[in-house]
């Protein structure tokens, strides 16, 4: 062999020995799961089993790893279940505040082609098994516990939420102000111009209710804040004994639902775009749109009619824009408009001052049968069912009420707060009884107690604020807890009974999801979730539970306890994972058997630590 020949040789060698070694390192990059990648913060050890996506999915059965096509099994004794993490990796700080159905990068990656004038990219868009995130989301550096209720509705600590954009942006309108290490709440909003309070009660007093009291003696309850800013509308209807869901989108204020919720209010991520908002019809008394540039004339008057439909008979819609007013030759266009399409959907104008105007809902169908025939927008078809809402679009029609609504002329709801626990009128639509209903108030009574007998050691006045029922049924769990200064996101599983507007006809609030998904909120923000068969009922769907554990951690703030209740190896598989994720166990009691469903029950109480990423990841007291 030629001294060129062996040159040459040496260099195939070396050329195929880089090729091999590239090909590995690649390898591994896609083995361990690309999604982490960069992710992952610096410090940390393992990485979690391999193929397990964030939030459910199967192994990538391009990558060689063996597909097991059957549906997971609390209790199997095989080796893939016998696996305890060690660890997790931690996301890169700038995910802290990671919605993971809600990402607009995500969004931008996959290219969905979205139409940006119907707002949907603002809508759920969750992320497929080989995009999403297998690490834990971190707090932002400096982060602390969180300010009390009820001092947090006036201030939150800036570390928490390090946005403070919204200040600058709205310092007119005074929304929020930065003073030293806090952000203050003064009150105030678009149309609020001497405060949220003194503006809540101008609404009452332009309804004529007694003392100018919005509540209407208890007559007004749920309400929904559209485009609510960081939710001071709703903060200052808690004092009434209202509640409201402020609903805003993740757009270019993009942290405003994240300060309602650390200041205690509640609050949801939606978005009046293509799809109807996941509650059921008749949920609301009233609903509230201030200055929330919405163009409520589009599309037939979609997003009105989506209003429409979930006002309750005689609801109002407090709308304050400059429309109202007519200051100009463009706003008077739009008044004009909107009077005219409002007029044909059967509302009538119960009040209008300055800049604000009320319209109400009919009571009952006879406005609508009176209607010439063609009158757009048209009445929806009798097979259109108004209560389903999981990823339903909406329709540009009328929902009539039901027959046994129209008869009574009005929802026939009892006033706040007998209603919490008095059987409501569609409970029958459901097939339920007054006797089965009463039985199942008074369980959760004594459960809610046990639990608080629990947590009582461990907590102080005040440190539950926010808390969210995972499987709510018929939102008894939240009825107990009516007198505690709380307030609970009942959350009903988008394939079982619809049970939501049971739980509205209540005075509770709550959205219908699917857990085998996350959740449209930011991380931590709830202090109390409570799982009541939750982990079997994913099961059954063949969703992971890993992934479900992981996005319970996303959403709890830490300090916070979850409250497990479901069977004895759900418990035994959640011990494996409680190191990894930093959580404490409170206690481990059996559940009482009242019933065949209730047998074999334990409930599992857990607190997640307080941990902060530095260097390395490390537990914070």
């Amino acid at each position: 062999m030629t001294k060129g020949k062996a040159d040459k040789f040496k260099k195939t060698r070396l050329v195929s020995a880089l090729c091999v070694v590239t090909a590995g390192l690649v390898f591994l990059f896609v083995y361990y799961g690309s999604s982490v990648g960069s992710q992952v913060h610096r410090g940390t050890s393992t990485l979690r089993r391999i193929g397990s996506s964030y939030l459910g999915g199967d192994e990538d059965e391009d990558l060689g790893n063996k597909q097991d096509d059957s549906p997971f099994r609390f209790g199997q004794e095989d080796k893939e279940n016998d696996f305890s993490p060690k660890s997790y990796p931690v996301c890169d700080d700038r995910h802290s505040d990671l919605i993971p159905c809600l990402d607009r990068h995500l969004i931008y990656q996959m290219r969905l082609k979205l139409d940006l004038n119907l707002m949907e990219h603002y809508e759920r868009h969750c992320p497929q098994p080989e995009r999403r995130f297998n690490c834990l989301i971190p707090p932002p550096p400096g982060y602390k516990v969180p300010v009390k209720w009820p001092r947090s509705r006036d201030e939150v600590w800036k570390a928490n939420v390090p946005h403070t954009h919204l200040a600058d942006e709205k310092a007119d309108q005074r929304w929020m102000v930065v003073k030293g290490e806090k952000i203050v709440f003064p009150g105030g909003g678009t149309h609020f111009h001497y405060g949220a309070d003194k503006y809540i009660a101008s609404l009452a007093n332009m309804l004529n209710f007694p003392n100018n009291n919005l509540n209407n003696q208890g007559k007004i309850r749920t309400v929904l804040d559209i485009g609510c800013g960081v939710a001071s509308f709703g903060a200052y209807l808690l004092s009434s004994d209202i509640i409201a869901m402020s609903v805003a989108p993740n757009d270019v204020h993009q942290n405003q639902i994240q300060f309602a919720l650390e200041r205690g209010i509640p609050a949801y991520l939606g978005v009046l775009g293509t799809k109807r908002l996941p509650y059921p019809s008749r949920s609301f008394e009233l609903a509230h749109c201030s200055r929330c540039r919405i163009d409520w004339l589009q599309r037939d008057g979609l997003l009105l009619l989506e209003l429409d439909r979930l006002l309750r008979p005689g609801g109002y819609f407090a709308y304050s824009s400059p429309e109202a007013y007519a200051q100009d030759e463009e706003d008077l266009r739009i008044w004009r408009e909107m009077s005219a399409l409002v007029e044909r959907m059967c509302w009538k104008i119960a009040s209008k001052q300055n800049q604000t105007v009320i319209w109400v809902k009919p009571l009952t169908n006879d406005c609508y049968m009176e209607r010439e025939p063609g009158t757009q927008p048209p009445l929806c078809r009798s097979d259109d069912d108004p209560d389903a809402t999981y990823g339903v679009p909406m329709e540009a029609c009328i929902t009539p009420y039901s027959d046994q609504a129209h008869r009574a002329g009005g929802s026939g709801l009892v006033p706040w707060p007998a209603r919490a626990t008095a059987p409501p009128p569609r409970l029958g639509d459901l097939g339920y009884s007054n006797d089965f209903f009463e039985k199942d108030t008074e369980l959760w009574q004594e459960r809610v107690k046990s639990y608080w007998d629990i947590l009582s050691p461990k907590i102080k006045p005040n440190t539950l604020r926010n808390v969210m029922d995972m499987k709510a049924n018929l939102g008894s769990f939240a009825a107990a807890l009516k007198d505690k200064d709380v307030w609970v996101m009942n959350v009903v599983p988008e394939d079982g009974p619809n049970t939501l507007k049971i739980i509205y006809d209540r005075g509770l609030i709550g959205s219908i999801h699917n857990w085998c998904e996350a959740y449209s909120t930011y991380p931590r923000t709830y202090d109390l979730l409570h799982a009541w068969s939750v982990f079997s009922d994913i099961e059954k769907k063949g969703c992971s539970p890993e992934d479900l554990i992981l996005e319970m951690d996303r959403i709890l703030r830490p300090t916070g306890f979850i409250i497990v209740r479901d069977k004895r190896p759900v418990v035994e598989y959640m011990k494996k994972y409680l190191s990894a994720l930093h959580w404490d166990v409170i206690a481990t009691v059996d559940g009482e058997s009242n019933s065949e469903q209730d047998e074999d029950e334990v409930v599992f109480v857990i607190r997640k630590k307080m941990w902060l990423t530095n260097d390395s990841l490390k537990d914070s007291t």
